[in-house]
């Protein structure tokens, strides 16, 4: 099935304080990571790549990668109002970038149960270039 760019309006706005909860978690705040979009179920995020985040190769180290799909989950399972935490992440790396592009990651839910929820993550560059795509599950934890 070839993934389907979402409109924000087909996610509903969470809470004020939610929103600012979420995105000000320190590690997101440390790599630079912004945020453009947030709502239920949903997250967008990006990351201007800096030159630190190579590999030997010279290219953007996949772990740079993970973690901004990592970021979008968390962001959008948490979303919901309840504490979820990822029980199993699964990437496919599709294309190696420049290690100056910008990468944007969107998250959103596919399914969302009272215990697990399932997120799909797709990691592009600026241009366009699908750099990777990510399958999440979440946990909610207990009251």
């Amino acid at each position: 099935v070839p993934w389907e760019p979402v409109s924000a309006s087909d996610y509903p706005p969470i809470p004020a304080e939610l929103r600012d909860r979420i995105q000000n978690e320190p590690w997101a705040q440390v790599l630079g990571i912004q945020y453009l979009d947030l709502r239920r179920g949903y997250c967008r995020v990006s990351l201007k790549l800096q030159p630190h985040m190579v590999n030997f190769q010279g290219r953007p180290h996949g772990g740079v990668i993970f973690t901004l799909a990592d970021v979008a989950f968390g962001a959008a399972c948490n979303s919901h109002g309840e504490d979820y935490v990822g029980l199993n992440i699964a990437i496919s790396y599709l294309a190696a970038v420049k290690p100056d592009s910008t990468l944007i990651a969107e998250g959103r839910v596919a399914k969302q149960g009272r215990q697990a929820g399932f997120y799909e993550v797709e990691v592009s560059a600026e241009d366009g270039t699908r750099v990777a795509l990510v399958h999440c599950v979440a946990h909610r934890l207990p009251r």
